[in-house]
């Protein structure tokens, strides 16, 4: 028998698949150039095509200027001391003022005077404050309390805040703390608010805060 004339069919390979060409510079895998992906985000969508895929690094903190870092340096060199003594002169300050200046017999307008009370005749949250620390000075103390009530009442918690930062900071005795809650911070500021408004009142018996 002889075979048919013509190349005898050899069996073809099996059909490959066909890798198609990535669009716009798309890796087979789908994500784009630089790792973004079909839908021009970064893997997990970190951002759209060409962002950088990491955090960006934070700013660095300013440089102090020459008032700052000679406040730091004096603070770092000075002894624990120094900043209660300091407090202490400011103290001292404020209350040879009120002894030598007398304000129990000065003028309304006498400098320095409150610019409410100049303009409206109304006594402002502070107003005789300084002539009950100048009573305190002389151990009168009815006569403080006629003049600035709140003043008299927060003097001690005042004194004693300080006294135990103060000894704390200077010598590290630990003296037992006052601890001051916000709610109280809150009606205490209520109350000298009202205290405010009542001692302006023209009627009796609001008329005896008047100052």
């Amino acid at each position: 028998m002889t075979s048919p004339s013509g190349p005898v069919d050899q069996p073809q390979p099996a059909p490959a698949a066909v890798h198609l060409a990535p669009a716009d510079g798309a890796t087979p895998d789908g994500f784009g150039a630089g790792g973004a992906g079909p839908d021009g985000f970064g893997p997990g969508g970190a951002g759209p095509e060409g962002w950088p895929t990491t955090s960006a690094v934070g700013y660095s903190a300013p440089e102090p200027d020459r008032i700052t870092r000679f406040v730091l340096r004096l603070h770092e060199r000075s002894p624990r001391w120094a900043a209660p003594l300091a407090a202490v002169g400011c103290v001292a300050v404020g209350m040879g003022y009120a002894l030598l200046s007398n304000p129990t017999h000065a003028a309304p307008d006498a400098l320095p005077t409150c610019l409410l009370k100049l303009t409206t005749g109304l006594d402002c949250p502070g107003c005789g404050g300084t002539r009950a620390l100048w009573y305190v000075l002389h151990g009168d103390l009815p006569a403080a309390a006629r003049h600035h009530f709140l003043f008299i009442f927060a003097l001690p918690f005042l004194a004693y805040l300080f006294v135990a930062w103060a000894a704390n900071q200077a010598f590290g005795w630990r003296l037992p703390e006052l601890r001051v809650s916000s709610k109280v911070i809150g009606g205490f500021l209520g109350v000298w608010l009202a205290f405010s408004v009542l001692r302006n009142l023209p009627w009796a018996p609001f008329t005896s805060l008047y100052v």
